[in-house]
């Protein structure tokens, strides 16, 4: 089976990218320098082409029931213009996906990764057989990230689209275009849902703004930086919210919400999980890899992400590790015991070291 092409796959080989397979995609891994879009990114402004992100509109009556059954996070605080981070559970409080909500005049604006798309279409579909629902994914969609400091300022210079009053979580429509506050990147920017179409004209704009085109491989070390989890390895089926430093995304009230998931997830929250995520810095020279054993006072854990952070100068990494670890661990790097230390993420935020 061939590989889906965004409408931004064009501009990618133009641009001499180095492509690479995900997820069934064909995406531009980095377009020489995974280091220096890094750093764009957090010294100026960085975009990302995530046309591969799968985007359904969910309306209907009972559109807002089947998201307040599925998602721990409680949707109706997506009220119009606003979006809501969460996860989609099933019973056994194992995370199906991540997601963004954004709530509209007419109903929700969902986002979920492209590995999960025949997943979570048969999750919500399976769950909305009984209820008043239209789910239409929108395959006529791009999706283009403008990421840092400056980001907003290129993006406005680039389309007439000012953005000073949004908050962070919500969003414009102009259009047939949203512009979202939102990120991946832990810097600040927007999110950009337009008509596929249009796509290729508003990269071209944007990067004579100024902004620099980037890659997978640098949004990977951008989001780890900045302690935010990836789908299939620091959080999936086999662990809950509670496990993957996500208990702020669920919502407890109303107690009466009984979403998929709360019994299991009220279970361990009573007994307190026995493995939680959290960051490991490297103390001496090497690059922890996911997959990698980390040793600590609490007992053995697992590295899920881990990269050479460019920022810091050193690897970093998030890691499942047994509750009541702390201080100094090692890490299993080859044959060698690498000296680190556990730490609280984000690793790095307004592009300077942020934990303790």
């Amino acid at each position: 089976m061939s590989e889906r092409k965004t409408p931004l796959y064009g501009e990618h080989v133009g641009a001499d990218a180095r492509m690479a397979p995900f997820a069934g995609w064909a995406m531009p891994l980095h377009y020489g320098s995974q280091i220096a879009e890094h750093h764009a990114v957090r010294g100026a402004a960085g975009m990302f082409d995530v046309s591969h992100m799968t985007v359904i509109d969910v309306a209907g009556a009972d559109a807002l029931r089947l998201l307040r059954l599925t998602m721990a996070n409680d949707p109706a605080k997506a009220v119009p213009g606003k979006a809501v981070y969460g996860v989609l559970l099933n019973a056994d409080g194992g995370i199906i996906d991540d997601l963004i909500v954004y709530g509209r005049d007419a109903g929700y604006r969902a986002v979920v990764n492209a590995s999960t798309r025949d997943k979570v279409l048969n999750w919500l579909r399976g769950r909305a057989n009984a209820m008043d629902v239209e789910m239409r994914e929108r395959t006529d969609i791009a999706m283009v990230a403008v990421q840092g400091p400056q980001a907003r300022a290129r993006f406005a210079a680039a389309t007439g689209i000012d953005t000073d009053d949004l908050d962070s979580f919500s969003f414009l429509e102009r259009d047939a275009w949203m512009v979202a506050r939102t990120g991946y990147t832990g810097e600040d920017g927007v999110e950009v849902l337009l008509p596929a179409a249009e796509a290729v004209a508003l990269w071209r704009r944007l990067k004579a703004a100024g902004v620099t085109p980037a890659g997978l491989a640098a949004r990977d070390t951008l989001r780890l930086e900045a302690g935010l989890n990836l789908y299939g390895q620091d959080m999936g089926e086999h662990v809950t919210p509670l496990e993957s430093n996500l208990a702020w995304t669920v919502a407890w009230a109303p107690e009466d919400r009984d979403f998929i998931g709360r019994a299991t997830l009220a279970r361990q929250r009573a007994e307190k999980p026995a493995r939680v995520l959290r960051g490991v810095v490297l103390s001496a020279k090497g690059v922890m890899r996911h997959g990698y054993e980390v040793a600590t006072n609490a007992g053995d854990g697992v590295v899920t992400s881990g990269v050479f952070s460019p920022t810091l100068g050193y690897s970093i990494a998030l890691a499942r590790l047994p509750r009541g670890a702390a201080g100094d661990c090692t890490v299993k790097i080859r044959a060698a015991s690498v000296p680190a230390r556990i730490v609280r993420p984000p690793f790095v935020r307004d592009g300077k070291r942020a934990f303790q």
